[in-house]
């Protein structure tokens, strides 16, 4: 759906996005992380052709960004950070324009289908200037999708929502991904890029520094997990069988709860539920904790860049 190879793009001497190399695919979500000056708008500026990159090519849909590109961008459907402010028109009239700048024929049955999606069907008809940010925020999302587009770029696309806004915004996102859509997510809701996005690429300073899933980002880190057992009462032997078990760091104990750090993304629960077992402990519960994606970001903005390049 879109692919750079080696994108730079300078300001004078200043480098924003350097030697960027993105590949994101039919049917997924990938979520475009970084702190603020990373180069993430700046990415999606050259991905749109509003900016003309100093080196390397953008590829959308296999064909390269040059000359009059128009069939190609009507493919695309995007939602930027700041919403419309200000316009004469009706929230419908809005829409309906750009499904015919679009040349959408008879779109009134999309529009319908999208304003009901996202709850704006009884305030279709009132001036669009007057909705509040998280509606305006919507009518984005709906005019970026009136058109049926492949790919989807998102920028803060739940930014000034309410939590039923934020659930209305993902139901829409995963139908589009479901029917062999692409969407890609520049967000700092870092918890909502963990809850949707198939992969995650960290920008930092211009340079992409790591692109994999969320469980293999954690891996990349050496984060562990931790599984939290409460028992009736911990058997003297649980603790050393415990050990025995691979890739189990540490175990720490407190009343009648064990905290067992596990490393890598190996599952190693089972095995755990049966050293439990062979002691004669009596489980009451059992739960998960894994490094979050914003401990994540963290970290890996905070690790030297060749050092994260090595880590295989």
């Amino acid at each position: 759906m879109l692919r750079t190879e080696n994108l730079t793009k300078s300001f004078d001497s200043t480098v924003a996005v350097q030697d960027l190399n993105l590949n994101i695919r039919a049917g997924e979500i990938y979520g475009f992380l970084g702190p603020n000056g990373a180069g993430k708008t700046t990415t999606i500026r050259l991905l749109l052709g509003l900016l003309q990159p100093t080196a390397g090519q953008v590829y959308l849909f296999d064909s390269p960004i040059t000359g009059d590109t128009i069939h190609i961008k009507r493919r695309i459907g995007v939602v930027a950070e700041e919403p419309l402010a200000t316009t004469r028109m009706t929230g419908w009239e809005f829409v309906h324009f750009f499904a015919d700048l679009n040349k959408v024929p008879h779109p009134e049955g999309r529009m319908e289908e999208l304003f009901h999606a996202l709850n704006l069907w009884e305030a279709r008809h009132a001036l669009a200037s007057a909705y509040s940010r998280g509606m305006r925020q919507k009518l984005s999302l709906i005019r970026a999708l009136v058109h049926d587009p492949d790919l989807l770029i998102l920028d803060e696309p739940v930014s000034g929502l309410d939590p039923f806004g934020i659930l209305e915004v993902r139901g829409v996102v995963e139908r589009h991904r479901h029917q062999g859509g692409a969407v890609l997510i520049s967000s700092h809701i870092l918890s909502e890029i963990e809850r949707s996005a198939d992969r995650v690429g960290i920008l930092h300073k211009g340079r992409l520094l790591v692109e994999d899933t969320i469980d293999g980002i954690r891996a990349r880190i050496g984060a562990s997990k931790v599984v939290r057992l409460v028992l009736v009462k911990v058997p003297a032997a649980l603790t050393q069988i415990l050990q025995r078990i691979p890739d189990v760091e540490d175990i720490e104990l407190l009343d009648h709860q064990l905290e067992v750090h596990v490393s890598g993304n190996r599952d190693a629960r089972a095995e755990i539920f049966q050293a439990v077992v062979e002691s004669g402990g009596i489980l009451v519960e059992m739960s998960t904790e894994e490094m979050s994606l914003e401990e994540a970001f963290v970290t890996i903005t905070h690790l030297n860049v060749e050092q994260l390049a090595g880590t295989p």
